[in-house]
């Protein structure tokens, strides 16, 4: 199949992974405890991909394709999900502006890398100028949607007493991991045939992270009063999100690394300034300026650079 004929499913893909995002942040407002709202909106993932396989078992690895597969590929899940606990920890101390725009940077940059020098298993195209100029468009682009981006409260110069610039780092390490993850999800489907299998295989590490932190820290709870105020979508955050995490099970391998994390990261920020712009999904409003409309712009030349060189 043309690659080129994926790349509506990953567009798709991208607008329900924003918004998965926005319904998780109005999952964790009424849930109150991030842990507990990042369990409740992991665990139907991996009951749906556990059901299906069920429905579907077959195909099934063999020994021999178990053989090969690399010892970090099951981690892929655990990699993709460095960048929603950076979140939890960070989001507050430096701002959602810089935050997205670090780690969304740091993905498509690191993207591309894998794809010119092969990394992971992937073919190496070597060094081409004009999708790492595609990649650069598309970090200004991210840039300029990201500082007019709303915070998500709190004072992000604070930081408990720690200047947020030293978090920086670990906010770019997030973002790579997020890229690394989709390629180590790729790898892992290889190994273990079945596409259901693997996902659920993928998502497993996550929850029992998410569960785990949570039993180690169950306070603050929600009361009543906030659990009565849970829509019924809500808790389905996860599985939207999750479209994007099978997409790259299926794709990655397909487009390439770059193309798939970049029209991924495209549709996912023009939802997200959709989002902002009408205050839909209980989103506080944000008007598109000129600013983000410009990023937008730029993040669909870039792209378009990235995909079609």
């Amino acid at each position: 199949m043309n690659a080129a004929l994926l790349y509506p499913f990953i567009l798709v893909a991208g607008v329900l992974q924003a918004l998965g995002n926005s319904m998780n942040a109005q999952l964790r407002g009424r849930l109150v405890n991030p842990w507990l709202a990042a369990s409740v909106s992991f665990l139907p993932i991996v009951f749906v991909f556990a059901t299906l396989f069920l429905v579907m078992p077959t195909p099934l690895p063999t020994l021999e394709t178990l053989g090969k597969m690399p010892w970090y590929a099951p981690l892929g899940g655990v990699a993709g999900a460095v960048a929603v606990f950076g979140g939890l920890a960070f989001i507050d101390k430096v701002g959602a502006g810089p935050f997205n725009g670090l780690t969304l940077t740091a993905n498509i940059l690191a993207s591309l890398a894998m794809d010119s020098f092969g990394l992971f298993g992937l073919q190496g195209g070597g060094f081409k100028l004009m999708p790492w100029l595609g990649g650069l468009l598309m970090a200004i682009g991210v840039f300029f949607i990201a500082r007019t981006t709303a915070d998500t409260g709190g004072d992000k110069d604070s930081g408990h007493g720690l200047n947020p610039k030293l978090l920086y780092p670990f906010i770019v390490i997030a973002g790579i991991l997020q890229a690394v993850g989709v390629v180590w999800n790729s790898q892992l489907r290889g190994a273990l045939v079945n596409p259901w299998l693997a996902a659920t295989v993928s998502f497993l590490p996550v929850v029992f992270v998410f569960v785990l932190v949570f039993l180690v820290r169950p306070t603050p709870l929600p009361t009543r009063q906030d659990v009565s105020g849970v829509r019924w979508w809500m808790p389905l955050a996860g599985i939207t999100g999750a479209v994007a995490v099978f997409g790259g099970l299926l794709f990655v391998d397909k487009v390439g690394a770059g193309a798939f994390n970049g029209l991924l990261i495209t549709a996912n920020l023009l939802t997200s300034v959709a989002l902002d712009h009408f205050g839909w999904v209980g989103m506080k409003q944000v008007k598109a300026g000129p600013a983000r409309l410009g990023g937008a712009a730029l993040m669909v030349a870039g792209i378009v650079l990235i995909s079609v060189f």
